[in-house]
């Protein structure tokens, strides 16, 4: 008898933006929306199952959808009370995703920008192929 095996792969096409800061998820949405002229609003929180036998974690988020290029941008929570989203990463307080593609301009716009707000701590592009922990943000 033949075997057939089913290889999944991750949709990893988004870039990664970390962002540590010791503020709501709101103050820090209402602070990007001001500083960078972003729309993020409150969505659903993002839920990851960590263990199929528990309830899943959820971690809040927030979305921004840019017309011009179709960019979709994610403003997502590393921390609830139960644990962190991507726990190799403790240090981090949110991560910015964004899908579709973004040139290394308007991305150095965004995080130079990011870390201009007295608030952001840090604000630094991460490769999404070394974290351990990577399919849980997929959205």
């Amino acid at each position: 008898m033949n075997k057939t095996y089913l290889k999944l792969s991750l949709d990893l096409d988004f870039v990664l933006i970390a962002i540590t800061a010791s503020l709501k998820d709101y103050v820090l949405c209402h602070k990007i929306n001001t500083n960078l002229n972003f729309e993020f609003s409150k969505i659903d929180d993002h839920e990851v199952f960590f263990n199929t036998d528990e309830a899943p974690l959820s971690f809040s988020k927030y979305y921004f959808f840019m017309e011009e290029g179709e960019q979709e941008y994610f403003l997502v929570s590393n921390r609830n009370s139960e644990g962190f989203l991507i726990p190799e990463m403790n240090k981090v307080d949110f991560f910015m995703v964004i899908h579709q593609f973004i040139d290394k301009e308007d991305l150095n716009f965004i995080t130079s920008n990011l870390n201009k707000i007295p608030d952001i701590q840090v604000a630094a592009q991460i490769d999404v192929r070394k974290l351990k922990s990577k399919e849980n943000l997929v959205m």
